[in-house]
């Protein structure tokens, strides 16, 4: 019996062993010399076109610092968010990094780092819509970004909202968030549901103070995604995250898009 156990562990132990060796992410990488990144261009302040064109944001910063000291180029690959999962593991691009949320059926399909970011799912609404939280949505128009974690925490039964997504009069998708806001100010939605730092950006962008974040659904942790088998290349660049909370790079980038610290506390505590 024993014996049969030894052999059994070193068995597990090969093919262990064998499955690491096969792990060439990461020089597959070094050896292109790039990091080609995907993400979704209209996801402000994570990653968006500015005024001149440019592809900029908090995740666009972190991967620029992220890919110089692993000393290879970024390339920025504007993706469809709702095929982003097919185009991960076709080898289109190389990770998903653009405030994508942590979920059971992204590790999955995905190989996802830890959390680099805390954020919550919000109620985005007019200061006199009389929404404070979840239940005041029943019977009012919502809008949601189409393949977002706000559309998951909305529709999907373990999340523990399905009276609530019943109770509503009806859930618009939109391709992003610009134009589900724009429905909110113009009157076409009652609410839209979103991620509080994109909101808060947008609310700042806009200067509209009519609009107001209420109610929190849930806390919504951001990973990167790589593809399934790409350990050694997932490590890499979280490690090099980790290596930035430490020396202060972190920090600095987050002051500059949140006006606050972010993401320190959040990678040193893995």
């Amino acid at each position: 019996m024993k014996k049969l156990m030894a052999l059994a562990l070193s068995l597990i132990f090969v093919f262990s062993m064998t499955a690491l060796a096969e792990d060439d992410s990461l020089k597959r990488m070094t050896d292109s010399g790039k990091l080609i990144l995907g993400l979704d261009d209209s996801f402000p302040p994570m990653g968006f076109n500015n005024e001149k064109g440019e592809i900029v944001g908090f995740d666009i910063d972190l991967a620029t610092e992220v890919c110089a000291r692993l000393g290879v180029e970024l390339v920025l690959q504007p993706i469809d968010w709702s095929a982003k999962e097919t185009l991960l593991e076709n080898g289109n691009i190389d990770c998903i990094w653009n405030g994508m949320s942590i979920t059971p059926a992204r590790e999955e399909s995905m190989c996802m780092t830890p959390a680099y970011l805390n954020n919550r799912i919000v109620i985005l609404t007019k200061k006199d819509s009389g929404i404070q939280e979840a239940k005041d949505l029943a019977g009012k128009y919502v809008a949601v970004q189409s393949g977002s974690f706000a559309e998951e925490v909305l529709t999907l039964e373990e999340y523990g909202y399905s009276e609530l997504y019943a109770s509503l009069a009806e859930v618009t998708t939109e391709a992003d968030y610009l134009y589900a806001i724009m429905n909110l100010q113009n009157g076409m939605v009652d609410a839209v549901l979103i991620d509080e730092v994109v909101a808060q950006y947008k609310l700042t962008q806009l200067g509209d103070e009519s609009l107001v974040c209420t109610g929190s659904l849930c806390d919504d942790l951001y990973g990167i995604g790589f593809r399934k088998a790409d350990e050694a290349l997932e490590k890499a660049v979280y490690d090099t995250l980790i290596e930035m909370a430490k020396d202060g790079k972190a920090a600095e980038i987050s002051n500059k898009w949140f006006g606050a610290d972010l993401i320190t506390d959040v990678l040193l505590a893995k």
